[in-house]
């Protein structure tokens, strides 16, 4: 066989060959359509039901923030004697408190805001102990004016953190 007589085989053999490639590249097209679908499908399902936990989270962080927020937490945690330092102590371990009843809601929440959340936290207690520290504190009532007075100053540490909250929910939608 030479080769005039292969070149009516070979182009008899070229358009199943073309046709061959085409629908070779048509079906790796569905097949990567079919992935991303079923990808986006998976996703969004799993984005419906994780979204009402996070929401959730968002929400007990939302409300342990107000908790600890220094106004808040002077009136509603009075102190049982004059003593200065039993205020303090009792003031920063009900913010202790709160905030592990709290901590498993930080797998929910970014890492930046559980950062945020946490340095809020410890800006409180910071607060909380340098007016303590001061000279002219001398009994827990003392203590709940000085705090107060400094807040008057400046804003909570709890409200910006309230705010990062805010702005991240709004980007959860």
């Amino acid at each position: 066989m030479d080769i005039e007589d292969f070149i009516p085989y070979l182009l008899n053999l070229l358009p199943a060959i073309v046709v061959g490639l085409i629908a070779y590249y048509f079906f790796k097209q569905h097949i990567e359509n079919e992935r991303s679908r079923r990808r986006y499908l998976l996703h969004r399902d799993v984005h419906k039901e994780t979204l009402p936990i996070r929401l959730q989270a968002y929400e007990r962080m939302s409300l342990f923030l107000e908790r600890i927020s220094p106004s808040k937490l002077l009136t509603r945690i009075n102190p049982t004697s004059s003593d200065k330092d039993n205020y303090e102590s009792l003031l920063i371990a009900s913010i202790e408190q709160e905030f592990e009843h709290n901590l498993s809601q930080q797998i929910y929440v970014s890492d930046e805001c559980w950062n945020i959340i946490t340095a809020a936290k410890n800006a409180t207690i910071q607060l909380i102990r340098k007016a303590n520290m001061q000279e002219k504190t001398d009994s827990a009532n003392k203590l709940r004016e000085i705090v107060l007075t400094e807040l008057m100053e400046k804003p909570a540490p709890s409200s910006t953190a309230l705010s990062f909250i805010k702005q991240e929910v709004g980007e959860l939608w």
